[in-house]
Order: C-alpha cells, then structure tokens, then sequence
C-alpha cells in the first residue's frame, strides 16, 4: 500500500466514506452524511453483536488522526489490520459458499436490530484468523418497513451464480468472476446452467426467473412500473430460502490433475518428512514473516512453516485448493489462506482504470516465497526461461525457498516423454546461472532420497 491520504483506488464508490492509508496505516474515513447510520450501527446493538459473533472486523475510533477530506469527513476509524487481501475468483467453493451463508447471517442479524445491509458485494468479505469476516463497517444502512432488499441481485450475481456453476456446470466457471467483476449477470448464468436447474426451486426463483424480471423491468423503465412491496416477514423469508440454496450446492473436490498428488509423489515417507525439515529450517534462516507457498498443492509444506508466520497457499488445481481449507477450517490452522492462482497467468490489476483489484505482485512483497516442486511445471511445461522466472519470483518476494528439480527426475521424465526436450539449458548448473541474476544464493542442500536440491536464496533488490 502507498502512503498518502487519497482514497484508496478500491474505495470510491461509496459516498458513506472510504479507505486510506498515512505512514503505512489503514484507516476508514466516515463521512457526515452517514453519521446517523453510523450512529446507530454502534449504539443500537449491531456492532456488538456482529464483533461478539466474529462477523464484522472490529475497529477503533480515532481522535487524533487527520481526515483525509475535512470537509465532509465524521469520524476516522481503524479497522483491525487483515493481513493479505484476496479476491472472489481466488477463492475455493466453500469459501465461497462459507462468504455467501456469512453475508446472509449478517442481513439476518441486521434486520433484527432494524438495519439491513445495502450491498452483498463479495469482495466485502475476507478471510480473517481462517474464517470469513466482513471487513465494510459502512455496508449498513436503515430497514425501512417495506421496502425490497436492496442487495438481492448482488448477492445473487456475486455468490449464488458463481456457485450455481461451479457446482452445476464446472468448478473452473469460477474465474468469469475476473471478468464480471460486479458479478456473474443473471442472463448470463441462466444461459450456462442446465436445463434440469430448473428443478431446483431456488435456482428457478433466484437465478432463472430472476434473470427473466430483469429483463422485462429493463424493457419497461419508464412505463410506470412501480417497486414492490415486501413486508419484513417477505424479506426474512427471501433470506431464508437464499441460505437453503446456497447450503444445497455442493461440490466434492476430485479428479483433477494435482488433488491426489502426494498420494503419487515418488517420495518416501522418511524423505518427505525430512524435506519438511530442511523447508522449515529454510524458512527461519530467511526470517520468517508474510509466507507464499507458490504450488503448495494441499499445504502440506505451508503447515510446518505457519510457525514462521501468516501463510498465503496458492495452488492452481482448486480441487487441492478446496481440499486445503476444509483442513484449514476444520482445524485451528487460522494462519493459513488457500487461494486458487495459475502462476503463469497471475491475478491482474483490473476493474476501474485498471486499479480496484490489486494483481499478485502489487499484494507483496511477501518476506518468504516458497517455491517447491514447481519449477519443471513453469520451465518445461509452459516454456517459461529460467531467468524470466527468476525475475517474476523476485517482484513477489525477499527471499526464496525453491526446489530444483532434475531432468533425471521421474517427474519432469514423464513431461518429457510426449515432448521435444528443447531446454538445453535446464540443468542445475544452469539453473544456478539463471537465478543468481536476481538472487544471492545463501544456502542449498539436497532433498534426501531424490535428485532434486533445496535452496534458499535472497532477493538482490527487495529489502
């Protein structure tokens, strides 16, 4: 994050107030025109609630900080810091589908203090301590005796449609949220869900019929339509039947590529545990700190090194990422976050001016990238130059713990059994030219009962 006192280029739409940072701190301008509501989110019950319950990030008012606006601010808040922001496309499906039924018990709980919240935006929700929280204290605003939920169709675009297809269509539907990054449009997802969605009552209600009265009120703007009328036992009856919906999608985690790997790695037991070692020992000679675990597959390597500090655990398979939380949340692993990302097309900077949604490298630098097993997947199977890699890894990271991985190897033999080898230079000496470019080797050892060799090295430009 920059210090300076602007909004933040992912806070702009609200006039209720916005984000920013001073001296590296985050803090929450409110401003005057939403001081009433503001007023009685904190003294009529709600914050309590939600802060007692884990729902909401908690907050502190400041009196000796500055607004960045003067003349419109209230009151400056500073939330509890989360420690890396992520995006709904990076999510698995039950951290989705966890997001969705939070979101719901949050409306629930607001209702039942007289307020509703205005938006169900996704990107409202983060994950924090292991559990989805929102992080938006300013998404409340005052229940008013009749009137529809404001935020049926987000809620709908941004966590129903997304499950309905990665649960009903297919899991890797999941990234259309990188294009429609106000949400799956209803029309859209009722196009790509299959007929037999019709069945489920509240796909047909929530998402078909929905995406039908769209259209037809987007025809007849202007002709005198008016807004319905929906009495407060209508509405916790919509909320209801969304949390039923969501709660029935489900998505069994198998049968992609790397959800199975370890059961096929060719490891033995002692040597894995002893590379487990040597990694986490790597990790403490780095530091330790903010934590990348880059491939990590199920997080067995992120585990013993959450020790060290808050680790991130990026897999491209979303079955090895789904798998990853349901440990995460079953346990008190709370320092580890799951996350989906392809590597070789990494999150974007995207959304307004190409500046809402923060891409992988402008999230960092990370104090520790972990990069295990990985290498041939990069060099050999997207033909990525071992200097280019290098280069990228050192934009996201101080230091590195990376795995390198002979040709000998069984499994880079295997890619290159329905390939030309054309990678002259993927040998461990040049291997060692490459990244020495970038990175100042400070210690390697190899992987016990293998060919491969573990390295640690350190940025020569990151501080």
């Amino acid at each position: 994050m920059n210090n300076h006192s602007a909004p933040l280029s992912s806070s702009f739409r609200d006039p209720s107030g916005f984000l920013f940072t001073r001296d590296g701190v985050l803090y929450r301008q409110v401003n005057k025109v939403y001081e009433p509501i503001y007023e009685k989110l904190m003294s009529g019950g709600l914050y309590a609630a939600l802060i007692k319950k884990g729902w909401l990030i908690p907050h502190e008012e400041m009196t000796d900080v500055e607004p960045a606006d003067k003349a419109i601010a209230f009151k400056i808040i500073r939330p509890e810091k989360v420690g890396f922001i992520s995006y709904p496309y990076e999510w698995s499906f039950s951290q989705l589908k966890d997001a969705a039924l939070l979101t719901l018990k949050i409306q629930n709980l607001a209702l039942e203090k007289g307020m509703t919240l205005k938006d169900a935006s996704a990107y409202n929700i983060q994950f924090f301590k292991g559990k989805p929280v929102l992080i938006d204290t300013l998404s409340f605003d005052d229940y008013e005796d009749g009137k529809p939920w404001d935020a049926y169709r987000q809620f709908c675009q941004h966590f129903l449609a997304p499950l309905a297809l990665m649960a009903k269509v297919d899991i890797r539907l999941s990234q259309l949220m990188r294009v429609y990054i106000d949400g799956i449009p209803l029309e859209l997802a009722s196009k790509l869900l299959p007929w037999n969605s019709r069945l489920n009552l509240g796909l047909a209600t929530h998402i078909h019929i929905h995406a039908g009265a769209q259209k037809k009120y987007s025809e007849s703007q202007g002709k005198g339509t008016g807004e319905a009328h929906v009495s407060k036992t209508g509405l916790l009856g919509l909320i209801d039947n969304l949390k039923s919906t969501v709660k029935s999608l489900e998505w069994k985690p198998q049968g992609t590529e790397w959800a199975e790997y370890y059961d096929i790695t060719n490891y033995s037991s002692d040597a894995f545990e002893q590379k487990k070692t040597l990694v986490k020992s790597f990790v403490q000679s780095a530091g330790g700190g903010s934590i990348w675990d880059i491939g990590a597959n199920t997080g067995e390597f992120s585990r013993p090194v959450s020790e060290s500090g808050p680790v991130v655990s990026f897999d491209i398979d979303p079955a090895a990422v789904e798998k990853n939380y349901r440990q995460v949340r079953s346990g008190k692993e709370t320092d580890i976050l799951p996350l989906v990302l392809d590597l070789t097309n990494p999150s974007g900077d995207i959304g307004w001016a190409n500046k809402e949604r923060d891409s992988l490298a402008n999230r960092g630098p990370a104090d520790v990238v972990m990069a295990l097993a990985l290498i041939h997947h990069i060099c050999i199977s997207n033909n990525v130059p071992l200097e280019s890699f290098a280069e990228y890894l050192q934009t996201l990271g101080r230091n590195l713990v990376i795995e390198f991985v002979p040709k000998e190897d069984s499994q880079v033999q295997i890619l290159l059994s329905t390939r030309k080898d054309i990678f002259p230079r993927y040998t461990i000496e040049g291997f060692e030219e490459a990244f020495s470019k970038s990175f100042e080797i400070v210690n390697k050892k190899p992987v016990e009962g293998s060919l491969r060799v573990l390295y640690l090295m350190k940025s020569k430009t990151r501080k």
